[in-house]
């Protein structure tokens, strides 16, 4: 089940993985629901959590169990992941407990992850056989550099919140996810998706200057009237 709710000030949404029974692990039934969530936003950030003491499992195992096709189910997670990263929203991961597999490489798709010092982060896939495929081997040395990558998919070992920060998987440990969320979304809507638009397309090694002039002067005219 996935929940959605708003702040009171209407800034932010706050997206839910409600399962705590399984983790929060996802069936592909909760991955489109999820999708849904984020993709029909129209606040200017998401705040992605998961009820209960984990943030997310990753996938469910029954569900995995039961494939057809697991290769449609590992692109099924891939086109949520990458809803998430193409987002109009800036969405802020706030993972207040544990993620494994699938869940880190949620986390992975959103544009800040923050941590409480409850979360710990491991793609355990390796330790039964499998590993995370929604984008992780891509999006993980992208993010912490391809060597700790490395030492996290092969070793399934389980990383705390301040490791996490040391090693940039999460750039902030706070008591309350919603703080940051909240601290984002007090900015100017269209600057950020313009911000989030532009880093996004830099890291993928494009030639965003041109972009970034063209967008600033149109921003400076909508403030200033020009």
């Amino acid at each position: 089940m996935i929940r959605t709710e708003r702040a009171a000030d209407g800034e932010y949404r706050t997206v839910t993985i409600d399962r705590p029974e399984v983790r929060n692990a996802l069936t592909p039934y909760d991955l489109d629901a999820l999708e849904a969530a984020v993709a029909d936003a129209d606040e200017p950030v998401v705040l992605l959590r998961g009820a209960g003491s984990a943030f997310c499992a990753g996938a469910d195992l029954d569900a995995v169990e039961a494939l057809d096709d697991p290769a449609a189910f590992a692109g099924h997670g891939q086109r949520v992941a990458d809803a998430i990263e193409s987002a109009d929203a800036v969405v802020v991961a706030g993972v207040d407990g544990a993620a494994r597999g699938g869940g880190v490489e949620l986390a992975l798709a959103c544009d800040l992850r923050v941590a409480t010092l409850e979360a710990t982060f491991a793609e355990s896939g390796v330790s039964f056989g499998l590993f995370g495929a929604w984008g992780g081997t891509a999006r993980l040395p992208r993010v912490v550099g391809e060597g700790v990558a490395l030492d996290i998919a092969c070793s399934a070992r389980v990383v705390d919140a301040e490791e996490a920060r040391a090693v940039g998987l999460v750039s902030r440990v706070v008591s309350d996810p919603s703080t940051v969320a909240r601290e984002v979304a007090a900015n100017d809507p269209e600057a950020l998706a313009t911000v989030k638009r532009l880093v996004r397309a830099g890291a993928r090694g494009a030639q965003t200057e041109p972009d970034e002039r063209e967008a600033f002067a149109r921003l400076h005219g909508e403030r200033f009237g020009e």
